[in-house]
């Protein structure tokens, strides 16, 4: 079962009234607004830190090598990105 804490939350009236606008736009309540903004700056405050990590202990020697090996097949048509394939039809980089 969820628990739910109370916090008074003091913002400056300029922000209250974007975030009371944008709320009412998805028609949620403010409070439900405020839960959702506070929830995905956690979960992208923790992905920063995850990613951060990962980088900490990469092994960039190991991937420089694995990258410029020999072998391997040559890329085929379809393999490019989007924005190559896209490129490559129109002249012209996927904006």
């Amino acid at each position: 079962m969820t628990q739910n804490a109370t916090y008074p939350l003091r913002l400056p009236k300029s922000v209250k009234a974007a975030a009371e606008a944008l709320a009412r736009e998805e028609g949620i309540s403010m409070n439900q607004f405020v839960s959702t903004a506070v929830a995905e700056k956690l979960v992208a405050m923790k992905t920063a830190t995850f990613f951060s990590e990962r980088r900490s202990r990469a092994d960039t020697q190991a991937l420089r090598s694995l990258l410029t090996r020999e072998g391997g097949q040559a890329p085929r048509e379809g393999d490019e990105g989007p924005a190559s394939r896209t490129k490559a039809k129109t002249g012209k980089a996927a904006a």
